[in-house]
């Protein structure tokens, strides 16, 4: 719900998260996510829902902005690859009918053609999903989005204490419970990933924003649906909680783009950045990471069939 705040007009769209303090991370799930610590943040204005297909097609109309999928990969960027790979594309969720480990291979292929205009590559398109998160963008995209607007990318701090809609230490955005009552809250993985969903055929993938209950915010689908981008480079850990209650961190921005770097890929030099929120991917028996501590790192060049995003206005910083 957006409101007037401080003699300022709400921006169409957005809603005002009141500033405050709150516990960023979690110590009892994945290392990644630990240690919690408190953490302060100002308040600020944020998207309702995340950017759609619908306002994403307002942008390129307006700026003619090509997005990363669409452009043919530079070899000096990926030492190695073959020549034949270095065309334009996206990484596609395909259902597998069976998996032999967890080499996700099986269910990932990067598929030539897919973009935000093609979800599906091949000859799919966006009928009937202009209102669902625009997915196949990268980091750059989504921040040369947010410039077009006048708007930003959430810290990982900012997003956090978004999410949690006013509540603290429990463990989804609406409470203890994944699915209250037996009733889902986000768009996730319903049934055993990568190989049986339970949903009908057509909703396995994003659903229309807004499709679920809003957070005690006001604020739609943080949690599924898509991954979201973050302003802040990727770190493997959180900084140790303060020792007092004079030195919690205030609007805390992430670790160095040099630190971001994949360790495994020591030829690749492209800086990761940190998502937020799961996506119609994550199922309790794979990836636990519908909740606001949760996190992941992904390179600001890719882009994937589950990963969007949504900006913010600052007031105070």
């Amino acid at each position: 719900m957006a409101l007037a705040f401080d003699g300022l007009a709400a921006p169409e769209g957005m809603t005002w998260i009141p500033g405050g303090t709150f516990t960023m991370g979690s110590n009892d799930h994945y290392p990644e996510e630990a240690p919690a610590h408190p953490v302060r943040v100002d308040g600020f204005w944020i998207d309702d829902t995340p950017v759609t297909n619908r306002k994403f097609m307002a942008f390129v109309r307006a700026t003619g902005h090509v997005t990363m999928a669409e452009k043919a990969p530079d070899p000096k960027d990926y030492p190695g690859a073959l020549p034949e790979m270095l065309r334009p594309g996206s990484l596609l969720f395909v259902q597998p009918k069976g998996v032999s480990g967890p080499d996700i291979s099986q269910w990932w292929t990067f598929k030539f053609g897919a973009d935000w205009r093609r979800p599906l590559g091949g000859l799919s398109d966006l009928r009937g999903k202009l209102d669902h998160p625009v997915v196949h963008v990268s980091w750059s995209d989504a921040k040369a989005y947010a410039d077009w607007a006048g708007l930003d990318l959430p810290t990982e701090a900012e997003w956090e204490f978004a999410a949690r809609g006013g509540l603290d230490d429990v463990e989804f955005a609406w409470g203890d419970e994944l699915m209250p009552g037996g009733k889902p809250m986000a768009n996730t993985w319903q049934g055993t990933f990568p190989t049986q969903s339970n949903k009908r055929k057509g909703e396995e993938r994003t659903s229309r924003v807004r499709s679920f209950p809003a957070n005690g915010y006001g604020v739609y689908d943080m949690i599924g649906n898509v991954w979201e981008w973050t302003a802040d480079y990727w770190s493997t850990r959180h900084p140790e909680p303060a020792a007092k209650t004079c030195c919690i961190p205030k609007n805390p921005r992430g670790g160095e783009a040099e630190a971001s770097y994949d360790p495994r890929l020591p030829a690749i030099r492209i800086a990761r950045r940190v998502l937020k929120g799961g996506s119609h991917l994550c199922a309790p028996n794979y990836c636990r990471r519908y909740r606001p501590a949760a996190r992941h790192a992904e390179p600001e060049d890719t882009s994937t069939s589950h990963v969007g995003f949504r900006c913010i206005k600052r007031v105070h910083m």
